[in-house]
């Protein structure tokens, strides 16, 4: 645990240093603002749990987007500076080494997210709404963070470029959110088993609504560490090259 809190904190620190980190965070929270503020402010009145429903549906897009832009540089950065093989030859575990580098990836994505929390306190203002819809809500955003950045630090140990990191990251999450589409052209019970490894639809619904079910609390943690393992497992082949 030592070594990968250590590898965190170097991480950390070079995303401190990068421009990246403040111009994903700072276009994250434009977009969620302008997004508030069209769909939920303008026009017409709104039921304050509708304002909030939608507020969670498109912060979930932006929330996914700056984990795979923020997990890209993980590992392919040390491939492209040629630091990759002193990470490969040093005395720590493969493990701590995925665990160091995702913990620092989430640590921006989850500041992001919780960043955002004043946009859904703004309905207090003239509307009503349950603090708990809130909460649960934030929930999901973070579990979704998670499954979104594990994925991006998957893509990101397979290529040498950020960019195909990113784009590899971002073909296997769209294949995951869309699986729910396929599932309506398939018969049972293939298709309910497409619908539940479907990434957000009946997965994140519920925590837009403000309802808190294990089930799908245990979805995200499984798919985060399934990514996890799976990083872990293609960094070994590559140490043992």
């Amino acid at each position: 645990m030592q070594g990968a809190l250590l590898i965190a904190s170097r991480e950390l620190k070079g995303f401190l240093r990068s421009p990246l980190a403040y111009v994903v965070i700072a276009i994250m929270l434009l977009v969620d603002g302008l997004l508030y503020y069209g769909t939920s402010l303008g026009g017409e009145a709104r039921v304050s749990a509708d304002v909030l429903f939608n507020f969670f549906y498109f912060s979930s897009g932006t929330t996914m987007a700056a984990a795979i832009l923020l997990s890209m540089r993980l590992f392919a950065e040390e491939k492209q500076t040629g630091t990759f093989t002193l990470l490969n030859t040093a005395p720590v575990r493969e493990t701590s080494i995925v665990a160091g580098k995702f913990i620092s990836a989430y640590v921006l994505v989850a500041g992001l997210t919780l960043l955002t929390v004043y946009l859904p306190l703004l309905i207090f203002i003239n509307g009503r709404v349950s603090v708990g819809h809130i909460v649960v809500g934030y929930l999901g955003l973070l579990l979704l963070g998670a499954a979104a950045t594990a994925i991006g630090t998957f893509g990101s140990v397979l290529v040498k470029s950020q960019t195909v990191a990113a784009v590899v990251s971002a073909v296997i999450l769209v294949s995951m959110l869309v699986l729910w589409m396929v599932a309506k052209e398939t018969d049972p019970p293939i298709n309910e088993f497409l619908v539940g490894l479907s990434l957000h639809d009946i997965r994140f619904r519920p925590f837009m609504q403000g309802q808190l079910e294990l089930q799908n609390c245990v979805y995200y943690l499984a798919v985060t560490f399934f990514f996890l393992v799976a990083t872990t497992k293609t960094l070994e082949a590559r140490r043992w090259r």
